[in-house]
């Protein structure tokens, strides 16, 4: 499963990727504003540090202002995904755009039929939100496990892009479902490296290591 970074912050890009750990990342308005800064600037700032997908995401809500935007957006580098939202505007500019051959990211998706839609307009990655089907006590992994079924039931290439991660439990499950991306915050990332028993066995070693009064470096 590949790891999508959901932030514009580009120092914990940095970080995360200079452990491998980035294979491309996710922004939208709300990221955009916590960063304080120019959506182009800090875009064209990711996009020259990180070599995969970059989503940025559009504002119109007509499909003819998508389109423009879109291609607007595509112009701060290569490896730009377009992301436009999951309704029948956006169903519409993505056929759009990934028709010239862009990288399109349709986002929103809270059931299995938009997944299916957005399959059939072309898109290159459906996001389908977990952690805000879960807040209305729906199961956010069911639908990507509807998704899986039937994408490759039928063939569709549209990666499953797993979105609105908020634990590492998240990030197991969309593994073991089977979604090809996962996009999460820098802190859930790091997180899936924290056992409380990796703690408590590193802190006995230690205390056993103390005892012998060897070092390792002189």
């Amino acid at each position: 499963m590949k790891f999508f970074v959901d932030t514009a912050d580009t120092d914990a890009i940095r970080d995360l990727n200079n452990l491998g750990m980035v294979d491309g990342v996710t922004t939208n308005p709300s990221l955009i504003m916590k960063s304080g800064r120019d959506i182009k600037e800090v875009t064209k700032e990711i996009c020259d540090m990180i070599p995969g997908p970059v989503s940025a995401e559009t504002v119109a809500l007509d499909a003819d202002g998508m389109i423009a935007e879109g291609r607007e957006l595509a112009k701060i580098a290569d490896n730009i995904t377009i992301k436009v939202p999951l309704t029948w505007d956006g169903l519409k500019a993505c056929k759009v755009l990934s028709g010239e051959g862009r990288m399109v990211n349709v986002t929103l998706c809270f059931s299995a039929n938009q997944a299916l839609l957005a399959a059939k307009a072309g898109a290159t990655f459906i996001s389908p939100f977990i952690g805000r089907l879960d807040d209305i006590n729906l199961d956010g992994m069911e639908l990507i496990s509807d998704i899986r079924e039937i994408y490759d039931n039928y063939g569709y290439e549209t990666q499953i892009l797993a979105a609105s991660i908020r634990t590492v439990n998240h990030m197991t499950d969309a593994a073991r479902i089977g979604a090809d991306v996962a996009t999460a915050p820098p802190d859930v990332i790091r997180k899936m490296a924290s056992h409380p028993l990796t703690d408590k066995g590193l802190e006995g070693f230690l205390k056993d290591w103390e005892k012998t009064g060897q070092k390792i470096l002189s």
